[in-house]
């Protein structure tokens, strides 16, 4: 799948591509990977790869869920997958691994995501800005010298810069809607409780923080709350019940980091 292709489609519209078997789980994958490996070192958005483990999950098979075989990552901020590491954005925290799945990224798997990194955070999330002295600043990648925002930064960047349609983030006073916001995206924090924290957390600051995602796209949020996928007491439509407002919700815009040239 070439890349001007992919940056075109939403997460629901390439789950639908692949469920029509019009492109592969494997195809998209690779796309999101090339992406990675050739926008990251300019946005520095993604501090824990997890391709050979995406690739194997798709050689494996996915389950067949709302967002199959759709490529995906956590934020690096309290959302644990077994086996891989969850440092917080903290030193701290450098060198622990996680033992098991939370509820939020077993729903994830069970929607048929892939999970192929961890996204960039502040150290433990506190920042309006994403500069973990761990890992080192996250770059805008509408302009390197800026900052996308925090504390979900890391995701908000990779998807602004087209490394995938949809990412994980989480907000307490902003962490969504800021980076969302600075980085062109859309970004909405969900009511308290919508998603589950379990097992590790009950709700986050007392129920102030809560996990959800930022997107390209004003429809790809809405999977992302229902039963099958990452969502924690209430229901909510399917993708194929989702308002059709469109991927191409605006005209798209040509990205600064498009393109050939060095900076690409």
């Amino acid at each position: 799948m070439r890349f001007d292709e992919y940056r075109k489609h939403d997460a629901v519209s390439l789950a639908g591509l692949i469920a029509k078997r019009e492109v592969s789980a494997k195809e998209v994958l690779e796309t999101a990977i090339t992406r990675a490996e050739q926008i990251n070192p300019a946005i520095n958005a993604i501090v824990h790869d997890q391709y050979e483990q995406a690739r194997k999950a798709v050689a494996a098979g996915l389950p067949d869920g709302p967002l199959r075989g759709v490529p995906y990552l956590i934020k690096d901020l309290g959302f644990f997958q077994t086996g891989e590491p969850a440092t917080f954005g903290s030193s701290l925290f450098k060198d622990f691994v996680a033992d098991h799945d939370t509820a939020y990224v077993t729903r994830c798997k069970r929607a048929g995501l892939v999970f192929f990194g961890r996204s960039s955070s502040p150290e433990f999330g506190l920042n309006p800005n994403t500069e973990p002295r761990l890992y080192g600043s996250c770059h805008n990648p509408w302009n390197l010298e800026c900052s996308p925002g925090g504390s979900s930064g890391g995701s908000a960047a990779a998807v602004s810069a087209g490394v995938l349609p949809v990412a994980h983030a989480t907000d307490g006073g902003g962490s969504i809607r800021i980076p969302a916001s600075q980085c062109g995206l859309f970004g909405l924090k969900p009511s308290r409780g919508r998603v589950s924290m379990a097992p590790d957390a009950g709700e986050g600051w007392g129920g102030l923080s809560t996990g959800h995602v930022v997107s390209r796209g004003v429809r790809d949020p809405w999977p992302y709350r229902r039963g099958g996928g990452p969502r924690s007491r209430h229901g909510g439509p399917a993708a194929d019940e989702c308002p059709d407002l469109g991927s191409q919700y605006r005209p798209h815009m040509q990205h600064p980091l498009d393109g050939a040239g060095a900076r690409t």
